[in-house]
C-alpha cells in the first residue's frame, strides 16, 4: 500500500505528518509525505517558529512526484489540517491526479475544525471550504464528534442522533466514515467511544478515558483507521486494531509524564495490537 500525506509537519514533537507517518510505516505502508508547513513545534505550545509552505510550492513537490511516476500506484490521498482554500485546493487537485492514474485510489479526509471544548479554532472559511468542497470528494472522513454535526448542521449527542449525523455526511458523498471522541450521555461513566460505519453497517467501541489531552493523536488514528481499512474493507476490524493502537499509544504517553506523544516508544501497539476493546455493531 503506498500513502500520499498531505499535512503538517513539526521538528520537535508529532503532529501531522509527524505523527501518521512512522505509525504507517511501522505497519508496512509506503508513505510519500507532503509538508504544508515545517515548524519548530505545532502551535498548541503559543510559539513556533518555521515556514508556512506556500500553495503554489507544495503543488510543485507533487508535481516532482507525479514526473517520477511517483503517483501512478498511490493507493490513498490522506489530509489532516488544512490551513488555508490554497491548500485545499492543492490537495483537492491531487486527489484529481491520483485518481485519473489509479482509480481504483481513495481519498482520506480528517476535517480538522475543533473539538467540543474549544469549540472551532481554524479560520472561518475553513469550515466552509471543508463542507461544501473537500468533504464531498472524500471517500472517508473522520470528523471527531463535534466536527460531524459542524459539517452535517447536527447535533449529534446520543447514538441515535450520531447514527442520523453519519447518515447526513454519507448523503454528503464520502462512503466511510469514523467518528472519534463519541460522548454519549448514557456511557459508563470514564470512558469514550469511536464509531465507524459504511454500506455495510456500523460498529461502535468503548475505551477508558485517559485524563489527558495529547496533540497529534487524531492524525494518527485518521492514518491508522484508513490504512487499516484500505487492506481489509472491515470497518469493525479497523475500528478494532485502531482503537487498541491509539489507546496503548495515550497510556504509554500520560505514563511517560512527557507532553509529546510515545509515537517511537509504542511501536509494538501499531505493529501487533492487542485487541483488548470489543467492537459491537449498531446497525
Amino acid at each position: 500500500m503506498k500513502v500520499l500525506s498531505i499535512q503538517s509537519a513539526v521538528a520537535y514533537g508529532h503532529v501531522g505528518n509527524s505523527a501518521a507517518v512512522f505509525p504507517l510505516q511501522r505497519i508496512g505502508v509506503e508513505v510519500l509525505p507532503v509538508y504544508t508547513v515545517n515548524f519548530s513545534n505545532h502551535t498548541g505550545y503559543g510559539a513556533w517558529r518555521g515556514p508556512l509552505i506556500s500553495p503554489d510550492d507544495v503543488r510543485e513537490v507533487i508535481t516532482g512526484i507525479e514526473e517520477r511516476g511517483g503517483l501512478c500506484d498511490i493507493d490513498v490521498v490522506l489530509s489532516g489540517y488544512q490551513g488555508s482554500d490554497g491548500i485545499g485546493d492543492v490537495i483537492l487537485d491531487a486527489v484529481a491526479r491520483v485518481k485519473k492514474l489509479n482509480p481504483s485510489a481513495v481519498y482520506s479526509c480528517d476535517p480538522v475544525m475543533g473539538n467540543a471544548k474549544s469549540g472551532c479554532f481554524v479560520a472561518p472559511a475553513i469550515p466552509v471550504l471543508l463542507r461544501e468542497r473537500v468533504v464531498p470528494q472524500a471517500d472517508i472522513i473522520t470528523p471527531n464528534q463535534f466536527e460531524l454535526g459542524f459539517l452535517t448542521d447536527t447535533e449529534p449527542d446520543t447514538l441515535e442522533s450520531t447514527l442520523d449525523s453519519v447518515d447526513a455526511a454519507f448523503a454528503m458523498g464520502p462512503k466511510t466514515v469514523l467518528v472519534t471522541s463519541v460522548e454519549r450521555p448514557d456511557r459508563p461513566e470514564g470512558t469514550i467511544e469511536m464509531l465507524a460505519a459504511d454500506e455495510r453497517g456500523a460498529w461502535i467501541v468503548q475505551t477508558p478515558h485517559l485524563p489527558m489531552k495529547a496533540n497529534g493523536s487524531g492524525d494518527v488514528t485518521a492514518a491508522l483507521f484508513t490504512a487499516h481499512y484500505r487492506e481489509t474493507g472491515s470497518a469493525a476490524t479497523a475500528l478494532a486494531r485502531t482503537s487498541s493502537s491509539v489507546w496503548d499509544l495515550l497510556n504509554n504517553t500520560l505514563a511517560s509524564g512527557q507532553r509529546e506523544l510515545q509515537l517511537v516508544e509504542s511501536q509494538e501497539a501499531y505493529a501487533h495490537p492487542r485487541m483488548q476493546f470489543s467492537v459491537t455493531q449498531v446497525r
